[in-house]
């Protein structure tokens, strides 16, 4: 038996302990089992990630000998180094030049942070438009966006490279800013959510004469804080992780992004699996910051419409 069945065999006789031993009191072992299931879940969780931090640091001649770290006995510069970081951060030659790691990672933060506002300014107006104007063709453009959901993305990505190549945008951030400037989920999601905002609040502010932007922007924005903490951190993820969208059409090295670059380091002639992991373990650490850092509004986000009033 190997150290986790004993502690499984423990953890399994202290509950018996406590259900069998002290029947009369069911709910200490039942809140005994709850935690322990808890601790259990949050262990498998945890686990790939303790792994990945415990890789990086290990040398690429014992990265598959041990599943976490060795021996404290055997710790040494030849099992744990920073040789993986040295390795990413030390930059590769190009024909632009020599390119380090650094600017992957301040290319995906510009991509990811712009592409996020833009779709914020785009989908929250569109919302607001969808939600407090009435117009002729409204449900017919509602319908139009919600039936444009069902289709992949990749079935435009044909029609998309050809009308980024004629526009000339083939090699710059716009072919991959434009397409995407305005999401139908966002737009949506915005509309849903600007729908239980009180009318009366708007005809309040025009008879105050403030401008239709104006109260987009100081009245409707503001009470729909919580969702648009949601979509930042959705949409931010999303740039963030993008990989298709900059390995068709950015062709200038030192352009790409972090998961483009990433997947470079395990190609068919090149295996750098502990480099591949630092680099993964860095890129992690942006869109952990943003998550909590816009915790509360994403949860308040995704269950504001879960309760009717």
């Amino acid at each position: 038996m190997n150290t986790i069945h004993i502690t499984l065999v423990f953890l399994v006789a202290i509950y018996g302990i406590l259900r069998w031993g002290y029947p009369r009191k069911a709910e200490i072992a039942s809140g005994y089992l709850r935690y322990v299931l808890l601790g259990i879940a949050a262990f498998l969780i945890l686990c790939p990630f303790v792994w990945l931090v415990c890789a990086v640091f290990k040398d690429k001649d014992v990265l598959m000998q041990y599943t976490f770290l060795p021996a404290v006995s055997d710790w040494s510069t030849k099992t744990l180094n920073f040789n993986n970081f040295r390795a990413l951060f030390a930059g590769e030659d190009t024909v632009q030049g020599r390119v380090y790691f650094q600017e992957y990672v301040i290319n995906s933060l510009f991509l990811a942070s712009t592409a996020t506002s833009i779709n914020l300014f785009f989908a929250s107006m569109g919302g607001y438009a969808l939600s407090k104007y009435e117009f002729r063709g409204r449900q017919g453009i509602m319908a139009f966006m919600i039936g444009s959901m069902m289709f992949p993305s990749m079935l435009f990505l044909a029609p998309v490279y050809r009308m980024i190549f004629a526009f000339g945008w083939m090699d710059t951030y716009l072919a991959l800013l434009v397409p995407g400037a305005c999401s139908v989920f966002g737009m949506f999601l915005f509309r849903q959510s600007m729908t239980s905002v009180p009318d009366s609040l708007i005809e309040a502010a025009r008879i105050d004469g403030a401008s239709e932007f104006g109260i987009y922007f100081n009245i409707i924005m503001p009470l729909v804080r919580p969702i648009t903490g949601a979509f930042c951190l959705i949409t931010f993820l999303g740039s963030w992780n993008s990989f298709i969208g900059p390995q068709v059409f950015i062709q200038t090295q030192s352009k790409l992004t972090l998961p483009v670059v990433l997947n470079q380091y395990m190609g068919v002639y090149t295996q750098q699996y502990g480099v591949f992991l630092a680099g993964t373990l860095l890129a992690i650490i942006p869109p952990a910051v943003l998550f909590f850092a816009l915790q509360k509004e994403f949860v308040s986000g995704l269950t504001s419409g879960g309760v009717k009033g």
